[in-house]
């Protein structure tokens, strides 16, 4: 009897953070996110998660509970198996609100491997490899900036990525503050959030140049492509697109546009696994190496993430920080973590799950063939 889905989960699952955490576009205070359970009808699962940034993908969390609710119906009785259908059936059903199709899209592959009695890394051609990931700090004062970078450092991480996007003379007060706090053998990696505009943007990265950094995620606004690839040409430090990269439609255009030389993925932003391995498909076909990178995903998410980084070498930086900002963690199994270096369960699917009684507490609409 073919496998087919049975029924559908969805929940809100909202953690407050340790601290307030700004960046140019906003500030943050908790992590409102949803999870997706989809039932075969053997009466196994699989669990996805998405971490909506309004102001990144325009979505809230009850925006994407309610898009959940409708896309749900649309894949009861249907094959799981078949995830590119699946993913293309919702597509075609609702423009946007990638983070709501991320976590069906998670949830699928966890299922089709946990089917396959392998782990996500195994399902996705890959083998299981060791890596690290960097750790963020948000915008504040540069001393308390240069603090929270020497306890990234302190706490076994090999990189710090920083937030910037405010203006030239205090970034650049902050990346000297931190230099100095954390010694030159530590790598920066800053992240504007499109808050400059072209000529701040270059500007700004000539006088970092001298801090030794590694490269800068969307320094301009994410509909100027043109003022991005303006920036990369004259910048001594490398570029990478994040808000401009949403799909493999994207990655083609700025890779055929030379306007960066890095590609930011998130699996919230792209809409999960099976668009996420067509970006690094173009990426690696255009000779640019790419970053996984996160919203506010608990380590449900990040373990999948976790598993494409270690299937697709051309993904050679990690940014799946989102749950060290966490006032708690819901999460059982998964990824663990060593500093910042990331240890990939052998279980079948992602490895993770969330702790037992959770779920039932939290506000939820089921739905079934």
């Amino acid at each position: 009897m073919m496998l087919t889905i049975a029924g559908i989960d969805v929940f809100k699952l909202s953690i407050p953070l340790r601290r307030p955490f700004a960046i140019a576009l906003g500030r943050i205070e908790r992590a409102d996110n949803i999870l997706v359970r989809i039932w075969a009808s053997d009466g196994t699962y699989g669990l996805g998660e998405g971490s909506p940034l309004w102001y990144v993908t325009g979505e809230t969390q009850a925006i994407a509970f309610e898009a959940a609710k409708m896309l749900g119906r649309l894949l009861l009785s249907k094959d799981p198996l078949a995830i590119e259908s699946r993913m293309d059936e919702l597509d075609r059903a609702m423009a946007y609100n990638p983070t709501a199709k991320s976590a069906f899209d998670l949830a699928l592959y966890d299922l089709a491997a946990k089917q396959a009695g392998l782990p996500l890394y195994a399902l996705l051609g890959g083998e299981k490899r060791t890596f690290w990931t960097d750790d963020t700090i948000g915008i504040n004062p540069p001393e308390v900036m240069a603090q929270a970078a020497l306890d990234v450092k302190q706490r076994g991480f090999p990189a710090v990525k920083v937030k910037l996007g405010t203006n030239h003379d205090d970034d650049v007060a902050r990346i000297r503050a931190i230099r100095a706090a954390v010694g030159d053998d530590v790598p920066i990696r800053i992240d504007a959030n499109q808050g400059w505009d072209p000529l701040t943007a270059v500007q700004t990265l000539r006088d970092l140049a001298q801090f030794g950094i590694q490269y800068c995620e969307q320094p301009v606004p994410h509909w100027n492509v043109e003022g991005l690839r303006q920036v990369r040409a004259a910048s001594p430090i490398p570029i990478m697109a994040d808000e401009s990269l949403f799909d493999h439609h994207d990655a083609f255009r700025l890779a055929s546009l030379g306007a960066c030389d890095y590609f930011n993925i998130k699996l919230a932003k792209c809409g999960g696994i099976h668009t996420a391995l067509k970006i690094d498909a173009i990426a690696e076909g255009a000779g640019i190496r790419c970053m996984l990178g996160c919203m506010w995903e608990t380590r449900l998410a990040l373990s999948a993430a976790a598993h494409l980084v270690s299937a697709r070498p051309n993904i050679a930086f990690a940014d799946l920080d989102g749950h060290t900002g966490h006032a708690g963690d819901p999460i059982t199994g998964g990824i663990t973590y060593d500093g910042g270096q990331i240890h990939l369960p052998d279980a079948p699917g992602h490895g993770a799950d969330v702790e037992v009684g959770i779920l039932e507490r939290l506000d939820r609409v089921s739905i079934a063939a």
